[in-house]
């Protein structure tokens, strides 16, 4: 006879049925997800390279805000004060040379006065400044230690004045206009004019030169056509000189002038130009229009 276990069906359905729960539990349990955690790697890696933005930023601010530079200055001031202390401070300016510069203007424009430190003298930008002064050709500045404050300089030597366009200023023995120099103190000077004039002054002035009688009779020079001169004595004489060999014909007309007295007469042009002989106009002879009868002009 068989006997039936009346809890065989119901056990084996909780069986599977708690095993399906547990499969499931798990299941749910295996789906739900850790939470995230701080990586210390990427923080570590990020800490330092933050702190380099931020150091070169701020670097960047105070170059900016000139921070550097007043530092530095500040350090300067020191250093050249803590020298000047030591003895190494402005006691004399010495001076060679000046003949038109002011003292008083060379002390300013250099900046220069007793007690300031001597190593805070730059001389080559002092030798710039000077340079540039009107009268200053050539400059040399030295520091003589402990103490001084050496200045050479070669000045500009004014030799006539040059008028063009209407506008007459001074030149020296190079042809180079002195700036800033008020022509009217330098009426005595010898005028001339023409574009180029200037920079052929100096081998004019020394044809005149030569003939000291002449010379002072001498009132101005017109360049002509870039080659030769014409000189004007008493202002009512026109000396025509020529392109070669100017200083024999100037010492020709000396010759002349002391053995006739030519330029006491009735002479408005002496042409010199032609070797071999000497012309001389009157006044009779020059046209209305300052020309001579015959055409010539040049």
């Amino acid at each position: 006879m068989r006997f039936l276990n009346p809890f065989s069906r119901s056990t084996k359905t909780r069986k599977k049925s708690g095993a399906k729960r547990g499969t499931a539990k798990r299941r749910k349990t295996g789906s739900r997800r850790k939470p995230a955690g701080i990586n210390w790697r990427l923080v570590r890696r990020a800490v330092p390279v933050t702190a380099g933005l931020a150091a070169v930023a701020g670097v960047g601010w105070l170059w900016q805000d000139g921070w550097f530079g007043r530092q530095v200055e500040a350090l300067q001031v020191a250093a050249l004060n803590g020298s000047a202390d030591m003895g190494l401070r402005i006691e004399e300016v010495l001076v060679e040379g000046r003949n038109r510069t002011e003292g008083s203007l060379i002390l300013s424009q250099l900046g220069l006065a007793r007690g300031l430190p001597i190593l805070g003298v730059d001389p080559q930008a002092a030798k710039q400044t000077l340079e540039a002064l009107p009268w200053v050709r050539q400059a040399s500045v030295e520091r003589q230690l402990p103490d001084t404050i050496y200045i050479r300089l070669q000045e500009r030597a004014p030799l006539a004045l040059w008028q063009q366009n209407g506008a007459v200023r001074v030149i020296d023995h190079l042809g180079q206009v002195i700036p800033d120099i008020e022509p009217r103190r330098f009426a005595h000077l010898p005028l001339v004019v023409g574009p180029d004039a200037a920079a052929h002054a100096a081998g004019l002035i020394a044809v005149v030169n030569s003939e000291p009688e002449l010379k002072e009779r001498v009132t101005a020079a017109v360049r002509v056509a870039g080659r030769r001169w014409n000189i004007e004595i008493e202002g009512r004489i026109d000396v025509r000189l020529p392109a070669d060999d100017a200083e024999a014909a100037w010492a020709q007309l000396a010759k002349i002038e002391r053995q006739q007295g030519l330029l006491s007469r009735d002479v408005v042009v002496i042409d010199l130009r032609l070797p071999d002989r000497l012309v001389v106009r009157t006044d009779r002879e020059i046209g209305p229009n300052g020309a001579n009868e015959d055409g010539e002009n040049t």
